[in-house]
C-alpha cells in the first residue's frame, strides 16, 4: 500500500478524522459522486472510469510499474490497477458507468493516454464552482474536451445492462444473457466488452456492489445491503467491495453522512 512519510502520518490521520464528518454519496442512474475523505487504498481497479479531484490539496497515485504521481485531479479508466492515497485531503470521486455518454466519449482519450490522465480538470482556483460542477455532474465545465453524442448501445447489451441495474445481477449470468440476446456465449461476451469497455462478469460484480451501496440510503445495515446486492453474506460483499475500491466497506461507508439515490 502507498503511504505518506512517517512524520506526516499523525497529521494526515487527524485531517482525515475531521473530514469524515462531511462524507456524502450521490448515486445517479449512470454515475455516482463521493465527496469527503478517503483512507489510503490497497491495489484495486474499477469497473468504470473514475474522475478524482483533490478539493483541499494534492493526492497520490501509485501504478504497477512503480511510478508514483501526485496531482490535483486524475482520470483513470476501468481496469487500471492502482493505489490511491488522499494524504488526508478532501476529495471528490465521480464514477461514470461505462455506458454513460461521457465514459464512451472518454475512451478515445484513454486510448491515447494509456488509461490514465493526470490533472485534466481545467482549474481548481474557484473551489465553490468546482464543487457545484461536481454536484451536478457537469463534466464539460470541468474537462477540456467536447463530449460528442455517441451511437446508442446495441439493444442486446443495453437490455443486459438494464436487467443488472434492476437487481437481476445475482441470477443473471452470462449464459442466460446470451440466450436472451440470441447469441452464443462467446459472441455475446465479445459484443458486451466491445460496447461497454469491460467484460460482462466484471460489470455484473460492479452492479451488485452498486446495488448493495444504494440500499444503505434506506437500510443502514451492511448485512441487509449485502443481501439486497445479491451477495450470499456480508463477507462476500466485503470481498467484492475491496476488489472494486481497495478498502473495506466499513472504512468508507460507515463514515457517510448521507446516501442520496437519484431517480
Amino acid at each position: 500500500m502507498l503511504s505518506v512519510f512517517a512524520d506526516e502520518r499523525l497529521y494526515v490521520w487527524a485531517k482525515w478524522m475531521r473530514s469524515t464528518q462531511k462524507n456524502t454519496l450521490t448515486l445517479g442512474v449512470d454515475r455516482a459522486l463521493y465527496l469527503g475523505a478517503l483512507p489510503a487504498s490497497d491495489w484495486h481497479s474499477h469497473a468504470a472510469p473514475v474522475l478524482l479531484v483533490g478539493l483541499s490539496g494534492r493526492f497520490a497515485l501509485q501504478f504497477p510499474d512503480g511510478r508514483i504521481d501526485t496531482c490535483h485531479s486524475a482520470l483513470i479508466d476501468a481496469g487500471v490497477d492502482h493505489v490511491f492515497d488522499a494524504r488526508g485531503e478532501s476529495v471528490a470521486t465521480i464514477y461514470l458507468e461505462p455506458d454513460s455518454p461521457e465514459a464512451r466519449s472518454l475512451r478515445f482519450h484513454f486510448g491515447r493516454a494509456g488509461g490514465v490522465m493526470l490533472d485534466p480538470v481545467k482549474r481548481l482556483s474557484a473551489l465553490a464552482n468546482v464543487e457545484r460542477y461536481l454536484s451536478t455532474f457537469d463534466l464539460p465545465a470541468l474537462l477540456p474536451w467536447q463530449f460528442a453524442a455517441r451511437e446508442p448501445l446495441d439493444a442486446r447489451v443495453a437490455n443486459a445492462v438494464w436487467r443488472m441495474r434492476k437487481g437481476a445481477a445475482p441470477g443473471f449470468d452470462r449464459d442466460r444473457a446470451a440466450r436472451i440476446a440470441g447469441l452464443s456465449v462467446s459472441r455475446f461476451n465479445h459484443l458486451f466488452s466491445e460496447q461497454m469497455g469491460v467484460s460482462f462478469r466484471t460489470y455484473r460484480g460492479w452492479s451488485q456492489v452498486r446495488s448493495a451501496i444504494a440500499t444503505l440510503a434506506t437500510q443502514p445495515s451492511f448485512t441487509q445491503a449485502a443481501l439486497e446486492g445479491g451477495f450470499v453474506d456480508s463477507s462476500h460483499f466485503s470481498h467484492a467491495f475491496r476488489k472494486c475500491f481497495g478498502n473495506t466497506p466499513s472504512s468508507i461507508l460507515k463514515g457517510l453522512r448521507s446516501v442520496i439515490v437519484l431517480s
